[in-house]
């Protein structure tokens, strides 16, 4: 082969395929012979970018294959995927040309196990139980006596007939408010949360009691609508107490958990109405005749000590006399009393202008002179002896701190050296290094120096160290 001649395996070959020829033709091939196919398997690596379609990863215990599952198909899904759920799903397998990758394309998924409806109503469950949805606490107390009820289901099922039935049999004054809605099918769900937020804003208006919502019994598909989301939180929101009553008493739904109060049957939620307001009426009569009773008795009971108190009261004309010869000796000895005390204070008087004729007032006042002369000479002794005092201390003190003064070291002819730029004082000659700048400071004024030697005798303690280090190096040796 010589080096100008053609490629062996050039394009122009037959036979000799590109690399998306051979993509194209192996996709062409698995679309061929497995157009539709049902594959069962673990979900794993479960992801929901923001185009909404569902990449994940079908596995068992020996291997995997990459599945997606398009928007459009997955919006019909009652349940949440998620990794670690099995699964079972029909597609198509393709490939992905431009990488090169075999998928599955998955039009229809259903969990393995459970149902469908059974896994969305457990999910559903889960979530909101974890919200506190369910929670007692948060649930509203429903009145003792409801009398203005409404009702939401459909106004031609079997359910609302049996809970009209019951109501007018009541003998207690009831008005029932129907609320329509579809309680079955794709809509169902919306329109009885839509009930339930209208019966709310009409709050004021009509002043309903309770919310009474559901229907008869039907299948899982039939009662699904009282198993979605969006009627679970109106549920929630309702400032109105609200009576969840769906299908039959072994039927639980989503509804049943949120609401305030749950009863097996629409019948058997009128009849607990009913009951509850008979409760009402024994209890109300129960306490009128308690009531009555317990008036009887205070009455008896102070018509007895009012009989007591008229035997035991004297005549108010002998009460009267008595009061008014006790005002007449208390004013008697009141006017005793203040005629004493004038007499007392007549000679107390008498007595004070006497001592105030025998003393001179003159007299008195040349004393209180003299007395604050004296202690005027006494308290400028006591301070010019103190300023003497403390000018003494003072002169000691001043001279004590002038014999500490560096200033004065300074004078005798001794300087201070620091180190330039920073100042740092040179204590030892190995502090300063040749050719370093430093500021010698005098008594009066600064040197700025250069250093041209640096010669620092060794101190007393390097010398023994020294003489020491010879000693051991002639032990050594020797």
């Amino acid at each position: 082969m010589k080096l100008n001649d053609p490629h062996p395996f050039s394009e122009d070959l037959p036979g000799v395929l590109t690399v998306s020829a051979l993509n194209a033709r192996i996709k062409a091939l698995l679309e061929s012979t497995c157009s539709y196919v049902w594959v069962r398997g673990e979900i794993s690596n479960f992801r929901v970018p923001a185009s909404g379609h569902y990449y994940f990863t079908l596995k068992d215990e020996k291997s995997q294959i990459g599945a997606v599952f398009f928007r459009g198909q997955n919006r019909r899904l009652r349940f949440a995927p998620e990794s670690g759920l099995q699964v079972l799903c029909q597609g198509r397998v393709s490939v992905y040309e431009p990488r090169g990758e075999y998928q599955l394309i998955v039009e229809v998924m259903e969990p393995q196990g459970l149902g469908a409806l059974q896994l969305a109503f457990e999910q559903l469950k889960k979530r909101l139980e974890a919200e506190g949805l369910f929670d007692p606490a948060r649930k509203r107390p429903i009145s003792s006596s409801p009398q203005r009820i409404a009702v939401i289901t459909s106004p031609t099922g079997a359910a609302v007939q049996d809970i009209l039935k019951v109501l007018r049999r009541s003998p207690y004054p009831l008005t029932v408010t129907l609320l329509p809605v579809r309680v079955q099918g794709a809509e169902a769900a919306a329109e009885i949360a839509a009930a339930v937020a209208a019966a709310n804003a009409l709050r004021d208006e009509y002043d309903w009691d309770v919310l009474l919502v559901g229907r008869g019994g039907g299948s899982l598909e039939d009662l699904w609508p009282f198993n979605e989301e969006v009627v679970a939180r109106a549920l929630a929101a309702s400032a109105i107490p609200t009576i969840s009553a769906v299908g039959h008493e072994i039927d639980v739904t989503i509804a049943d958990f949120v609401a305030d109060f749950r009863a097996p049957t629409p019948t058997a939620a009128a009849e607990w109405i009913v009951s509850r307001l008979e409760r009402c009426r024994r209890d109300l009569n129960a306490h009128g005749d308690r009531l009555l009773a317990t008036f009887q008795r205070l009455i008896e009971r102070r018509a007895h000590g009012f009989q007591s108190l008229r035997q035991r009261l004297a005549d108010p004309r002998k009460r009267l006399t008595d009061w008014r010869l006790f005002v007449d000796d208390r004013f008697d000895r009141l006017v005793l009393a203040w005629q004493h005390r004038i007499e007392l204070e007549w000679s107390r008087l008498a007595h004070l202008g006497e001592k105030l004729r025998l003393s001179d007032p003159l007299k008195l006042v040349a004393y209180q002179r003299d007395l604050l002369e004296r202690c005027t000479r006494e308290l400028c002794l006591h301070h010019h002896k103190m300023l003497d005092s403390n000018r003494l201390r003072l002169q000691r003190y001043a001279s004590q701190l002038d014999g500490l003064s560096p200033l004065n070291v300074l004078a005798r002819g001794y300087s201070i050296t620091t180190l330039l730029p920073e100042g740092t004082i040179v204590r030892r000659a190995s502090d300063a290094a040749v050719d370093r700048q430093v500021r010698v400071r005098l008594t009066r004024g600064h040197l700025d120096c250069l250093v041209q030697r640096v010669d620092e005798p060794p101190s007393s303690v390097d010398a023994g160290n020294s003489d020491e280090r010879k000693e051991s190096r002639g032990q050594e040796e020797g």
